[in-house]
C-alpha cells in the first residue's frame, strides 16, 4: 500500500494545479473571442463566385446627401466597367431646389437605364399655412398608428414667434421637421409619394438590398429631416425588411457656424436611443413600433475633421469627403460596403445566420468610417484618434482596412501607426480592394460609444448655454410627440425627455444616460 504524501506536499501541489490553469472568461469575454477568430479568419468575406453580394441605394438629405448622390453619379458618368451597368436607384430631398439642380442635370447625361434618380424640393410654406397643418399632427400620427396616444394638450411645437427661412438659408433642427412633416401628411404629399417609388424600386433590385441613408449631422435640414425619413423609409415603406444604414457626416471647423455647436447634442442623442437597443425599447414601450429604430444596418460617421485639418481649404475637403464615400458605397460592385456591414454586425455571416439576423448594438452603436494618405505625414497617421475627434476612451476590438495593394511598404507603415493610434484588441487587418487609391487606405472603427466623441461633449457645453426656446429648437426626433430628448421628465424622476405641455409625456430612458457623465469623470472611468 502506498504512503500517503504529507498534507504540505498535497497543498504545494494543489498551489501549482491552480497556477497552471487558465483563467475563467466570462461569457461576453467568450463571445469577443470567437468573433475575433471569426473576422480574422474572414467569415465576412464574399467569395469570388457571389458577383451580386448586394445592390446599394442611396437617400441623400440636404446639401450633404444631394453631393454625394452627384458625385456617384458624375463617377458612374465616367466608367464604363461591367459593374455600372446595373440601374442605380437615387432619392435626393432638401428644403428648396438650390442644391438638387446638379443632380438632375448629372441624372440626364447617364445613357437610358443606367439610374433611376429623383428628386423633391421641399416648399418653405407661408406660416400660417405650416401651422395649420403641425395643429392637425394628431390627426396624422393617429392614422399612422392607431395606437397612437390623442393628447388632447396638443400644440405645435414651434413657438408662435418662429419666422421661416427662405430656401437656402439655414434651417434649425425642429422647423425641418415642421417643414417635412407638412410635406409628408399634408398637402400633395409629394414626399410620401417619392418614397413609396424608391422603395418598390429597391425591392426589384437583384440580391440584399441596402439603402444608405447620407446626411449632414451638423446641417439644419439633413440633421432634421433624416429622423423622420428614416423612420417612414425602413419601417413603414420597407416594414423592416431592407438594410438601412445611416451615413453621418460630422462638420468641421470650416463649416458655418451654424452647422456647429448646441444642435449636435440633441442630434447624437437622438441616434443613440435609436441604435442602443435597450434606449431605444424605451421609446418603443411609450411610443409604438414604428419608433423601432430605422437604422437595421447601423449608424457609420464620417468626421471631417481630419480633411479639413491638413488641407484648411472647406470646397477641398467637401470634394474629398464625397470622393472617399462614394467608393465606399458603390465601387467594387459594393463588396466593400457589404463586407463591412458582415464585420459589423454579422449580417448574413456564414454559415448559420441569415441575412435578416443583425446583432443588436448596445451602446457603442456608431461606426467610424475614415481614411489615411500613405503618402502624407505618417506621423498624422499615428495621431488619428484626435485627428477624428475620437477620445482615448476608445479601444476598438478589430478594424479592417482596404487598400489597393495590402503588401505595399507605404501601406504596411501606414497600417501599422494606425495600429498605434487605437491599440486594438485584434492585430489590424488590410485587405486588397479593386476600387482603393493606390495613395490612401480606408478603414472602419467599429462600435464607438457617442461618449468617445469629443463632439458630444463639445455641444453639450454649448447646448448648456441656451436659454428653453434656444434648446427646443435643437431637437427633432420626438418634439412632435411632445417629448424633449435632452430634458429630465416631468413627472417621472430619474428619466429623460420633459414634456412640452407640461402633462405626462416622456421615454423610458434614465435621464443620466442621455446627459452623459463629466468629462473627466468619463475620462477616469476609461483609463481605470
Amino acid at each position: 500500500m502506498a504512503a500517503k504524501k504529507p498534507a504540505s506536499i498535497k497543498k504545494r501541489n494543489a498551489s501549482k494545479s491552480k497556477a497552471a490553469s487558465p483563467p475563467v472568461l466570462t461569457a461576453e469575454e467568450k463571445l469577443t473571442r470567437r468573433k475575433l477568430s471569426a473576422l480574422q479568419r474572414g467569415i465576412h468575406r464574399i467569395s469570388a463566385e457571389d458577383t451580386t453580394p448586394c445592390s446599394v441605394s442611396v437617400v441623400g438629405i440636404g446639401k450633404a446627401g444631394a453631393d454625394i448622390i452627384a458625385q456617384i453619379l458624375r463617377e458612374k458618368a465616367e466608367s464604363s466597367g461591367d459593374e455600372e451597368n446595373a440601374t442605380f436607384n437615387a432619392l435626393a430631398v432638401d428644403i428648396g431646389d438650390q442644391d438638387l439642380v446638379q443632380v438632375r442635370e448629372l441624372a440626364d447625361k447617364l445613357p437610358e437605364g443606367r439610374a433611376d434618380v429623383e428628386t423633391v424640393a421641399l416648399e418653405v410654406p407661408g406660416r400660417d399655412d405650416l401651422f395649420n397643418s403641425l395643429r392637425r399632427m394628431r390627426e396624422f400620427l393617429k392614422l399612422e398608428y392607431p395606437r397612437y396616444y390623442w393628447n388632447p394638450n396638443y400644440e405645435p411645437w414651434l413657438p408662435s414667434s418662429t419666422t421661416l427661412p427662405c430656401a437656402g438659408e439655414h434651417f434649425q433642427r425642429s422647423v425641418s421637421k415642421a417643414i417635412y412633416a407638412k410635406g409628408y401628411y399634408d398637402g400633395p404629399r409629394l414626399i410620401r409619394d417619392s418614397l413609396k417609388r424608391f422603395a418598390e424600386n429597391v425591392d426589384e433590385l437583384p440580391g440584399q438590398s441596402v439603402v444608405a441613408v447620407v446626411f449632414g449631422l451638423g446641417g439644419g435640414t439633413g440633421g432634421g429631416i433624416m429622423v423622420d425619413l428614416a423612420r417612414h423609409l425602413s419601417n413603414v415603406c420597407f416594414g423592416r425588411r431592407a438594410l438601412v444604414v445611416g451615413f453621418a457626416i460630422t462638420p468641421c471647423e470650416g463649416d458655418d457656424a451654424a452647422h456647429q455647436g448646441s444642435h449636435l447634442f440633441p442630434a447624437l442623442n437622438e441616434l443613440d436611443c435609436m441604435g442602443d437597443e435597450e434606449k431605444n425599447k424605451g421609446v418603443v414601450s411609450v411610443w409604438g413600433d414604428l419608433y423601432r429604430n430605422p437604422f437595421t444596418g447601423g449608424v457609420i460617421v464620417v468626421p471631417q475633421k481630419a480633411v479639413w485639418e491638413a488641407t484648411q481649404d472647406l470646397a477641398a475637403t467637401h470634394s474629398r469627403i464625397d470622393r472617399e464615400v462614394s467608393s465606399f458605397l458603390t465601387h467594387n460592385n459594393s463588396v466593400d460596403l457589404w463586407e463591412t456591414l458582415r464585420m459589423l454586425n454579422w449580417v448574413g455571416a456564414p454559415p448559420t445566420q441569415h441575412a435578416a439576423a443583425r446583432t443588436p448594438y448596445g451602446n457603442r452603436w456608431a461606426h467610424v468610417f475614415g481614411f489615411a494618405d500613405t503618402d502624407g505625414d505618417l506621423e498624422a497617421t499615428g495621431e488619428m484618434a484626435s485627428r477624428l475627434g475620437i477620445r482615448d476612451t476608445y479601444k476598438p476590438e478589430y478594424i479592417e482596412a482596404r487598400a489597393a495593394d495590402p503588401e505595399d511598404e507605404k501601406i504596411c507603415k501606414a497600417m501599422e501607426a494606425l495600429g498605434k493610434a487605437f491599440s486594438p484588441v485584434a492585430e489590424p487587418a488590410i485587405t486588397a480592394s479593386k476600387s482603393a487609391s493606390t495613395s490612401s487606405v480606408q478603414f472602419v472603427l467599429p462600435c464607438i460609444n457617442k461618449l468617445d466623441f469629443d463632439l458630444f461633449f463639445d455641444s453639450r457645453q454649448a447646448y448648456d448655454q441656451c436659454d428653453w426656446e434656444q434648446k427646443l429648437a435643437c431637437h427633432a426626433w420626438l418634439v412632435d410627440l411632445g417629448v424633449m430628448l435632452c430634458e429630465p421628465a416631468i413627472r417621472f424622476n430619474g428619466m429623460a425627455g420633459e414634456c412640452l405641455w407640461g402633462c405626462a409625456c416622456w421615454v423610458v430612458v434614465p435621464y443620466d444616460q442621455i446627459r452623459g457623465p463629466d468629462i473627466e469623470k468619463s475620462t477616469k472611468a476609461a483609463v481605470a
